[in-house]
């Protein structure tokens, strides 16, 4: 049997075949793409310094190219991983060699060392990069103080800035300089739901809402290329998250930081907004009340002298066949037009509240109840899904349930027959909110109609009123609660 010796001299030649083809293949892209020759080149190197090593304990020539390696592969991105992992291949391969050429006892010696001399050449390798690395620390420290002690100076500059022109405007402040904000105080970050340092760079447009987009766009565009535009104007800013709000704006010329620049200070507007709505709504509301009210009178007086004189008339057993039917149908069509009297009625009236702690669920099986017959009758299916443990809540009993019929009603109507609803029942904790949710499987309503439904007299049936909705909207929102419609 051959000596380890004679073994690595040998088989030289084989050693650094395999070498470079398993570098090529099996360790890492950055050594694919590497020419074979340089390949060839350094691995004869590392070959003859291993031998050395391992065969005379010289371990000088290895040292040597490990630190030539090392300055090499570092400055062409190898990772310390890379490089060990092509190391650990001399392993790999003289194991293939040892187990056939060499006795047991010999193996045995020949591991040991080879193991020996893999463990020095990763601590070198080790030792090597992390010198590297304190280096370049020492260096990006250095150079990180230079920038700090700038940024502070920069810092303490524009925090006179800020101090002296945005500390006590609760308003948002902002600076548009080539279409980019480049400036904002709190209160704008806040109205748009950015951070600072997520709003400063962005698009001005970024803050607008689509459907006052191209209308802030013409009119920046004049100020900046004109010098002229309106200087207060009204317009829907959007949020991160996507919502659209009202907004006022007062914006003018500038100059920041020696360049042109719009600044300007925008306020919400959602509330004032919101009222005005409200008061509008009431105006209208009282005017139709007033309206609706005389109208439902003189129409009911009539309406109940000939419901009267009907079933008189429908007692007379002599009165038969198709004259009979004639009659139950006006008859039916004359209770028709008082219920609708009643609606009328009943919208154009205060509204009175009697509150009582009332259990939510409880109210919905009233309801169901109430509409039982109408349900059976077009075989709908109902499916309930409430929370357990939901908590009472104050309600007047007897106007709830009316609004809570009218919006199953509306379900109702709009299912074919077998048709399903499903009312959901769910607590909203941190805001101890009870939410309840009405939905069925119709066609839906148009996109177009949605902004309409809660209108008096709004309504797309045949026979309807249009006060269903509106009244139940009017009942809920006395709760001081919200109905909304998808």
């Amino acid at each position: 049997m051959m000596t380890l010796a004679r073994l690595l001299e040998k088989n030289r030649n084989n050693i650094i075949e395999i070498w470079v083809k398993k570098l090529k293949h099996e360790v890492s892209p950055k050594y694919s793409v590497l020419p074979v020759e340089n390949l060839y080149k350094t691995i004869t190197r590392i070959t003859d310094a291993n031998f050395d090593a391992l065969i005379k304990d010289n371990y000088k020539p290895l040292d040597n190219s490990i630190q030539w390696i090392a300055n090499l592969r570092s400055r062409a991105g190898f990772s310390l991983t890379e490089i060990q992992k092509a190391f650990e291949l001399y392993r790999t391969i003289l194991l293939d060699f040892l187990s056939s050429d060499l006795d047991p006892d010999e193996v045995f010696k020949a591991i040991k060392k080879i193991n020996e001399m893999m463990a020095h050449t990763i601590h070198k390798f080790s030792d090597y990069y992390q010198a590297l690395h304190d280096a370049e620390i020492q260096e990006y420290a250095k150079t990180l103080e230079k920038k700090v002690i700038e940024r502070t100076k920069q810092l303490a500059e524009s925090e006179k800035k800020y101090k002296m022109l945005v500390e006590k405007i609760r308003d948002g402040y902002f600076v548009n300089q080539g279409g980019k904000i480049v400036f904002a105080n709190r209160a704008f970050c806040k109205m748009h739901g950015y951070t600072k340092k997520e709003a400063l760079g962005r698009d001005y447009t970024d803050f607008i809402s689509p459907v006052s987009l191209e209308e802030v766009k013409r009119i920046y565009e004049e100020r900046i290329n004109k010098g002229i535009s309106k200087q207060l104007y009204v317009y829907f800013r959007l949020t991160k998250k996507g919502d659209s709000l009202p907004t006022e704006n007062t914006v003018t010329l500038t100059n920041y930081e020696g360049k042109i620049a719009a600044i300007g200070i925008c306020r919400d507007i959602t509330e004032r907004i919101e009222i005005e709505k409200r008061m509008r709504e009431a105006e209208s509301l009282a005017h139709i009340g007033n309206l609706t009210t005389s109208l439902a009178h003189e129409i009911r007086n009539p309406l109940s002298s000939a419901k009267m004189s009907i079933q008189m008339i429908l007692k007379n057993n002599n009165i038969l066949g198709t004259d009979r039917r004639r009659l139950e149908i006006l008859s039916q069509q004359i209770l028709r037009l008082d219920k609708i009297v009643t609606e009328m009625l009943d919208f154009a009236k205060p509204l009175k509240f009697d509150f009582v702690e009332y259990h939510l669920p409880d109210l919905i099986d009233n309801c169901i109840e109430v509409l039982e017959s109408k349900i059976k009758e077009k075989n709908i299916i109902i499916k309930k899904a409430f929370d357990k443990n939901l908590p009472n809540i104050m309600i007047d009993k007897d106007k709830m349930e009316q609004a809570i019929i009218n919006l199953l009603l509306n379900s109702i109507d709009a299912v074919d027959i077998k048709g399903r609803i499903w009312i959901y029942l769910k607590e909203i904790k941190r805001k101890e909110i009870v939410r309840l949710s009405i939905k069925d499987n119709s066609c839906g309503i148009d996109n177009n109609d949605l902004p309409y439904i809660f209108d008096p007299y709004f309504s797309k049936k045949p026979k309807g009123t249009g006060l269903g909705l509106a009244n139940a909207k009017r009942i809920i929102e006395a709760h001081k609660a919200r109905i909304d419609a998808y």
